[in-house]
């Protein structure tokens, strides 16, 4: 089996890592590859069959999707691969032509294998790069050929609202992927907990992939701009037994973190505190691990705030940190030279995707 994952561009390696760890507790022969096609937020699994023995003993088989559906925290989407394509000079070509390559690739897939002509199916797609095509007009080319093709073996049913079935078509540069989308039409990034939405909270993914670089051990953890919880709370439901501490200005968003942490069943585990970030040392003696989102954009009322901001921050936070910090911002200028004023080295940077931007993510000591 292959299966195509989504996960936030940037953060490849970190959900490669997650993958290989899961399917290791299979017992199954696999291979994760980062990038297939050289497309960015994708991660290609292939995978072996996988078996469990129920209650009765009888061995039967395991779904890997389903698996990766339930314990990643990582990953957007898991789709089981049909085919892939790269289609050379696809972005110059007029909408016509570009779509009956595509429609000619399609109408030669084995699409029966995935799904019974009498189960309702949809197509969801997806684009990025520059194209004379949009989305719809993939959906709706992939669709017809997709009909057509289950035409041969009974009478197709479209359900757009409430398929059964979910064909995912993307179209990234000049690579073509289908498959079953295993996920919904809601990502796995978009958590069940969320009962309150900060205007700008991190994906839980992202959260999660900065946990990965922070490498807490056990010792006190703060997120001294925790917003909406997500980081706290991504920590907490890990298992995670020392010391977390959400800080956060406004009692709005505070009182939001706290809902959100009862939702997800860990409010005891948090120590949420109402306070102001570049007033650290106030609030806490020493930490070991400090990860946050930190204001910019959205977050902040004017641009010209944040140096100060971070100058401020950072100059507390020299005051607390013990071990390790990971920070995440598009403001790279002015938190290079906050953490560098202050005593910190950076050990790490990367550029993230997030909100539409590459944001930078540092990892200092």
């Amino acid at each position: 089996m292959r299966l195509l994952l989504t996960t936030s561009q940037g953060i490849e390696d970190l959900a490669k890592a997650e993958v290989e760890n899961l399917l290791s507790g299979l017992g199954v022969p696999f291979r994760v590859e980062e990038k297939p096609l050289g497309v960015e937020g994708r991660i290609l699994a292939e995978v072996g069959e996988a078996l469990y023995t129920d209650e009765k003993g009888r061995k039967r088989e395991l779904s890997v999707s389903t698996y990766l559906n339930e314990r990643s925290r990582l990953l957007h989407r898991v789709i089981v691969e049909i085919a892939s394509e790269r289609f050379e000079g696809i972005g110059e070509e007029e909408p016509d032509l570009a779509l009956r390559r595509i429609e000619e690739f399609v109408s030669e897939l084995p699409v029966e294998r995935y799904v019974k002509v009498s189960e309702p199916f949809a197509v969801r797609s997806f684009r990025k790069g520059e194209h004379k095509i949009t989305s719809l007009d993939i959906s709706k080319t992939v669709g017809k050929a997709i009909f057509e093709r289950l035409e041969r073996f009974g009478k197709p049913k479209v359900n757009l609202d409430h398929p059964a079935v979910i064909f995912r078509a993307e179209l990234v540069g000049e690579v073509f992927f289908l498959g079953i989308d295993t996920t919904g039409d809601s990502s796995l990034h978009k958590r069940p907990w969320r009962v309150y939405d900060h205007p700008a909270h991190l994906k839980a993914s992202i959260a999660n992939a900065l946990i990965e670089l922070a490498k807490p051990d056990g010792g006190p953890f703060i997120d001294p701009f925790c917003g909406s919880g997500t980081i706290p709370i991504e920590l907490a439901l890990r298992g995670y037994d020392g010391r977390i501490v959400g800080l956060e200005k406004y009692r709005k968003h505070l009182i939001g973190a706290k809902m959100n942490a009862l939702s997800a069943g860990v409010l005891e585990r948090i120590e949420f505190i109402l306070g102001d970030a570049t007033k650290l040392s106030e609030y806490v003696e020493r930490v070991d691990f400090a990860v946050s989102n930190l204001p910019y954009g959205l977050k902040i009322g004017r641009k010209s705030m944040i140096p100060g901001l971070y100058s401020a921050f950072f100059q507390e936070l020299s005051k607390v940190l013990e071990k390790r910090g990971v920070f995440i911002t598009t403001e790279k200028r002015a938190i290079e030279k906050a953490m560098t004023e202050n005593g910190f080295e950076i050990k790490h940077h990367r550029l993230i995707g997030h909100g539409g931007l590459m944001v930078h993510t540092y990892v200092i000591e």
